[in-house]
């Protein structure tokens, strides 16, 4: 299956949940064997129990042996004594079977979807992937304890009793037999329909949980729109439906047939035990014995209401896992691919993208070349596909026309992993982690050491504001850089573009949130960024236009013109335009002051 990422290979059969599921079963087969061998024990040393209570019987009865009865006593003691050590090696080795189960699954969903595709996460709500990570794997751990170690135990405590009947009489085999059929009967049909519940259950669960992502990711919004009330109500409705099919789920286990079984065989059996009795096939303390074993199905009768909804809920959710990792993503990481130091000479030819065959195409027949060193500017009007040009240098996509060239080499026969480390984008809305500055700075060489780093925001005009925090580049900043302003978090983006040093450097509208002031602060970043290195801007911005060595003009998804901006301003109708509306965009600004400032740096020759 095609992957950009894959942290480990478990070599997992995906062809169906229950394959999936038995791969990670086969991983583990010493716990899983301790596990089984604990169940037997258990239902044997269980069986044992009735057998002496019944010897004991017969010896007071027949001839007040009290040393057999104390003998037949101590036998108790001992196999119980016996039973508890193996019993506590099963439940110790089901606990550990589930856990590394959970842990291995779990490893192997998130390898799965670091790999997927920009599209597969557009399109994927963040609060449902989450569900699907914590809490349905988290389900497949209770499949296994304690709905697995429950099941493999109750199936001894049918098996054992069985087998053990004949011996008694040979005919007292027969109400365990007809038992076990009518169980197996109801109990396929009952987990056929708490399986179909428990999907529901999953389901809404999912649903709910991505509803409440999306409201707290989105909680400003809703604060500042006074939603507070709309939001709660509409929550609620998904809460009320996860409700009603628990509920659901419930009244199906309500009705769970198999303690009506039950109550028959144990009045049938015991009926047919003194029926024996009467015509002298056994005597009494077989009779104790034969009642003591068919007890024992107690076990398996009352614990397979919980067990089997624990299988149901896990299988349910291994179905919810599965789907996530079988999903198919076109792009791969090519490890076979090209790896290399760019040089950053970058082209298009003849390329064509949509984000979906169903869509209009957003870029028709682009083609331009940018050589290495050059800066270049991405101009045009909201959707012209400014954005989407560079998701398909690093093969964030892959076109559907035409090719991407880096270096002469057309970016699917890269080694992804060696394209992407070299290129580094800053968008316009950062990203940064709820972690210190120093490890923000450093995502992309944690090799890297503190002078290193310090290094990196000072040449990105960083370092001076870090140092106004009291703990300095230990600062632990709020989830994606809130407690930041939006200058701050910029520098920090172009610091992390420093440390990794990368031939190629895209800038997507990166200053449009920006004040005058801290502009020049970022425009020196940029431009000491800049230096070196193959620079893409996409800008509204007049100075980083102006001082670009080559624009590009992009208009409903094709270039219209390209050049530089004193050709553009008499060449291109189009550009004219976009300059024109840019420069009234910016009036703002003391235009005097940016002319002086880039006349400024180009004296300087930078």
């Amino acid at each position: 299956m095609a992957s950009e990422f894959e942290a480990r290979t478990y070599n997992t059969d995906r062809s169906s949940t229950l394959q999936f599921i038995v791969s990670h079963v086969k991983r583990h087969p010493a716990v899983g064997i301790a596990m089984i061998i604990g169940a037997t024990s258990n239902a044997a040393l269980a069986s044992a129990v009735p057998f002496f209570i019944g010897e004991a019987y017969n010896a007071i009865r027949d001839n007040q042996d009290l040393q057999r009865v104390g003998l037949m006593a101590l036998a108790i003691i001992g196999s119980q004594l016996l039973r508890g050590v193996l019993q506590l090696m099963r439940n110790y080795s089901a606990e550990i079977f589930a856990q590394r189960i959970e842990r291995d699954v779990r490893d192997e969903l998130y390898a799965s979807l670091l790999g997927k595709s920009m599209t597969f996460h557009n399109l994927t709500p963040v609060g449902e992937i989450m569900a699907r990570v914590t809490n349905d794997v988290r389900e497949l751990n209770f499949l296994f304890n304690p709905g697995l170690n429950l099941i493999i135990g109750s199936t001894m405590f049918l098996i054992l009793p069985t087998v053990l009947s004949p011996f008694i009489h040979p005919a007292l085999v027969t109400a365990p037999l007809l038992f076990i059929v009518a169980y197996v009967f109801v109990q396929v049909n009952y987990v056929r329909r708490i399986h179909e519940v428990a999907q529901r259950v999953r389901a809404s669960f999912g649903q709910m949980n991505a509803r409440l992502a999306e409201s707290l990711d989105g909680i400003e919004v809703v604060k500042g729109m006074a939603q507070e009330k709309s939001e709660s109500e509409n929550f609620n409705s998904l809460v009320d439906r996860v409700r009603s099919n628990f509920i659901e789920q419930a009244d199906v286990e309500a009705r769970y047939f198999a303690i009506f079984l039950y109550g028959m065989l144990f009045v049938g059996g015991f009926l047919h035990a003194v029926v024996l009795y009467q015509n002298g096939g056994i005597n009494q303390g077989d009779i104790v014995n034969y009642a003591g074993q068919l007890a024992l199905f107690t076990f398996p009768v009352f614990t397979s209401i919980f067990s089997l909804s624990r299988l149901a809920s896990g299988y349910a959710g291994g179905e919810r896992i599965l789907n996530i990792i079988n999903e198919i993503t076109d792009l791969d990481q090519n490890m076979e691919g090209k790896s290399a130091t760019l040089k950053g000479h970058i082209t298009f030819e003849d390329v064509s993208f949509s984000y979906n065959s169903a869509s209009d195409k957003v870029l028709q027949g682009v083609s331009f070349s940018i050589e290495p060193g050059q800066t270049v500017a991405l101009v045009g009007q909201t959707g012209a596909g400014k954005t989407t040009v560079t998701t398909l240098i690093n093969r964030t996509h892959d076109v559907d026309k035409g090719r991407v060239l880096v270096d002469g080499t057309d970016v699917r026969d890269w080694n992804l992993e060696s394209l992407r480390s070299q290129i580094s984008i800053i968008e316009q809305e950062i990203f940064l982690f709820s972690r210190s500055i120093a490890e923000n700075i450093s995502f992309g060489r944690h090799d890297a050491t503190r002078e290193q780093i310090m290094d990196a925001a000072k040449k990105a005009q960083a370092h001076d504001f870090i140092m106004g925090f009291p703990e300095g580049y230990d600062t632990v900043i709020g989830q994606r850089g809130v407690t930041l302003s939006g200058g701050q978090r910029q520098r920090l983006a172009i610091a992390r573009a420093f440390l990794t040093d990368p031939p190629v450097l895209i800038l997507d509208d990166s200053t449009s949130a920006i004040d005058s002031a801290t502009e020049d602060k970022i425009q020196k970043a940029i431009w000491s960024a800049a230096k070196d290195r193959t620079t893409i801007l996409i800008t509204h911005r007049l100075s980083q236009i102006r001082w670009a060595d080559h624009i590009i003009v992009l208009r409903k998804g094709q270039v219209v013109a390209q050049g530089k901006h004193e050709d553009l301003l008499g060449e291109s109708d189009t550009y004219r335009r976009i300059f024109d509306r840019y420069e009234e965009q910016t009036s703002f600004y003391d235009k005097d002051r940016v002319k002086s400032y880039l006349d400024r740096q180009m004296t300087e020759g930078k």
